[in-house]
């Protein structure tokens, strides 16, 4: 390689040998894969070939079932019993083939298969089902026939994002609805569409879109994995959505799970065909122990083909704008990274490390990006493998992003256990700038995993108990005051130091009073914690309408200015009795306060000489703040000729829990004495 790429770390070196091996795998298997099938996405058609099709006045069902050795469709006209008319033959050692007369089957019929094996039988989901539905009163699970009379007419057949600042909405279609039950695509798209738009994300983020079991698993149980979940209406619902967030010029991301499935068997993969390792790695190795699920074998050619058909049919069949990956620590370490650290470069180079699984991720951005180049893809990752947001051509593996999930869990640890006058800014800088310079990162405060039980939002921490009762525009608690301030501070620093995006979960930008919680026994099944309660957001007598009337005017402030476009913040200023921290991005100048009760009058930190604008500070009352600044003032930097280093200061007045945004006039930047 010419381009030294993620080798500019100089303590790679020592593994470089070890990373070659690793490209080489990948593209070895990558030249496979075209030499026998023309190209990767030639290969990516398990969806096209397995399930059920109408094809030339006719529905062909195949199925790939190795081990099996007797294979029946059960439905209605079968009393869901064994009959020999719907028996499927197997024509040869691993696939079974029939093909049905056209009025065998209409659109929404329901159907299982019946598979046996030596030794026993099963009730089956077809692998490649496009539809699974659940009986509301016996729960179970059956395929569904899809096959409309008229196929979904896309208003925008080829979408291109017009949105530059990657700012992402992370949002769960079940538990968007205030009221305690699963909200709809349909819901979704006439109320909370337009709330995201209003808030100005340029992208949303889908958790739970692929079929699973249990509700309550937050859709990380994956059974059906070409079948949007139908719990949440159907799929050309879900088509209508994306076509309308399109129409908004939003992009639509989804959670994608490849990490594991869940280890249901009836409506799942595990177990299909009467073995344990048909998708999923054998014995210990084939169960993720924490998760409770099964992990795939990434060394079969099955599977692969499985898996990349699952990417290409979610773009190609629903116009999806690309993939967050979940749990690919869990893919890449053979202990799933369960207890560990990641302090030693060894920890990425050693045995323990699943280099199928790795060519299996370098194999998947290239295919995503083959089929649609607008495709963004992002690595949701713990250990800090190095390179996973790199090119290929560079080392890497091909990720267009990767979460900087450091970060949250820094703010949450800091407001846990240290009390905020003893914040150490320094430590704070590192941890919200310190990236790979050959990855693009996505910065946020919270997501979902800090909203989930067992863990608290910030506005949760910030606030604990005082949430339920000291959130009224009345109340001056120094809990409500603390609490309201330094919601809005995490954030904008969060944001305006991020690298390349940013992301929020629904309900978190007004500062969401509960944490969530799905229905399951141990809450009798209750969703009272599985909503978001939007009308905190429109009380204007509650500091929540406050919190978000500020996310919207930040999220607008790095949309202006298109801050992700310019290189990182530089730091200007820094110090750590006063609590204050000053640094430039793109000719904007961040100012903040966190001391808990000293404001400073002329406050003299430096900055680039010349005349600038205050054009957003926390403390403004629309957005609960206490006005102790006055609105546009102007600034003129004062050239110190005495000063080390000759000193530009700029002179500003700093109340206390306070951030401040100065905008540089470019007509004058002369220094003034």
């Amino acid at each position: 390689m010419t381009d030294p790429g993620i080798f500019n770390d100089p303590y790679l070196l020592p593994y470089a040998g070890m990373i070659q091996s690793r490209i080489a795998a990948a593209r070895d298997i990558e030249q496979r894969i075209k030499q026998d099938n023309g190209s990767v996405k030639s290969f990516a058609d398990y969806h096209e070939t397995f399930g059920l099709h109408f094809q030339k006045d006719a529905w062909i069902f195949r199925e790939w079932a190795p081990n099996a050795t007797s294979m029946f469709i059960l439905c209605d006209k079968t009393s869901w019993q064994k009959h020999k008319a719907f028996q499927i033959p197997k024509k040869d050692g691993e696939i079974f083939e029939k093909r049905f007369p056209k009025d065998v089957f209409s659109h929404g019929d329901l159907f299982r298969l019946k598979v046996g094996w030596p030794g026993g039988e099963g009730d089956r989901i077809p692998t490649a089902a496009v539809r699974v539905v659940q009986d509301a009163h016996t729960l179970i699970f059956n395929a569904q026939v899809w096959q409309p009379e008229h196929a979904y007419q896309w208003q925008i057949k080829q979408f291109t994002p017009s949105q530059k600042p990657f700012l992402i909405y992370e949002a769960h279609v079940g538990m968007a609805v205030e009221e305690p039950r699963i909200g709809t695509y349909a819901e979704f798209e006439k109320h909370i569409l337009p709330k995201i738009a209003h808030a100005g994300y340029t992208a949303i983020q889908f958790m739970a879109i692929q079929e699973h079991p249990y509700y309550g698993s937050f859709g990380y149980h994956v059974s059906s994995f070409f079948a949007p979940s139908s719990r949440f209406g159907t799929p050309e619902e879900l088509k209508h959505l994306i076509d309308a967030a399109h129409q908004q010029g939003i992009r639509v991301l989804m959670d994608i799970i490849h990490s594991h499935s869940v280890r249901n068997e009836v409506e799942g993969l595990s177990n299909f065909d009467g073995t344990a390792y048909q998708f999923f790695h054998d014995g210990v190795r084939g169960t993720h122990r924490l998760w409770d699920s099964r992990c795939f074998d990434y060394a079969k050619p099955q599977v692969l083909k499985f898996l990349l058909s699952n990417l290409r049919y979610w773009i190609e069949e629903f116009h999806i704008d690309g993939f967050r990956f979940d749990g690919i620590t869990s893919m890449l370490f053979e202990d799933h990274g369960l207890g560990r650290s990641f302090t030693s470069y060894k920890d990425y180079y050693g045995p323990d490390v699943d280099v199928d699984a790795l060519s299996y991720l370098t194999l998947a951005n290239s295919l995503a990006h083959d089929i649609n180049p607008r495709v963004v893809t992002i690595a949701e990752d713990v250990s800090g493998y190095p390179g996973l947001a790199a090119p290929a051509q560079k080392g890497g593996t091909g990720f267009d992003f990767r979460f900087a999930m450091g970060i949250a869990d820094f703010w949450i640890k800091l407001i846990k256990e240290v009390p905020d006058e003893k914040w150490h800014l320094g430590t704070l800088w590192h941890e919200l700038t310190t990236r790979r310079a050959e990855e693009k990162t996505i910065s946020y405060a919270e997501c979902h995993d800090q909203a989930l039980v067992g863990d608290k939002t910030l506005m949760m921490r910030l606030m604990d108990s005082h949430i339920y009762t000291a959130m009224e525009k009345t109340n001056n608690s120094l809990e409500t005051v603390r609490g309201v301030s330094l919601h809005k501070i995490i954030r904008l620093f969060t944001i305006a130091t991020a690298n390349a995006g940013y992301l929020n979960f629904m309900g978190n930008e007004f500062g969401h009073p509960e944490w969530v919680d799905f229905p399951s026994l141990l809450n009798k099944f209750s969703y009272f914690y599985a909503r978001r309660q939007w009308s905190l957001k429109y009380n204007t007598d509650l500091y929540y309408s406050s919190l978000f009337e500020f996310d919207r005017l930040m999220i607008d402030l790095i949309k202006v200015h298109d801050l992700f476009s310019w290189p990182d913040a530089r730091l200007l200023y820094l110090h750590e009795d006063d609590k204050v921290v000053g640094f430039e991005r793109n000719s904007l100048i961040f100012v903040i306060n966190f001391h808990p009760f000293r404001s400073f009058p002329d406050y003299q930190m430096d900055a680039p000489p010349g005349k600038y604008q205050m054009i957003l500070h926390t403390d403004e009352a629309r957005f609960g703040g206490k006005d102790r600044l006055e609105k546009d003032q102007i600034h003129f930097t004062n050239y110190d000729p005495k000063a080390f280093k000759d000193r530009n200061l700029v002179s500003l007045y700093l109340p206390s829990r306070t951030a401040l945004v100065l905008k540089q006039i470019p007509e004058s930047t002369q220094n003034h004495a």
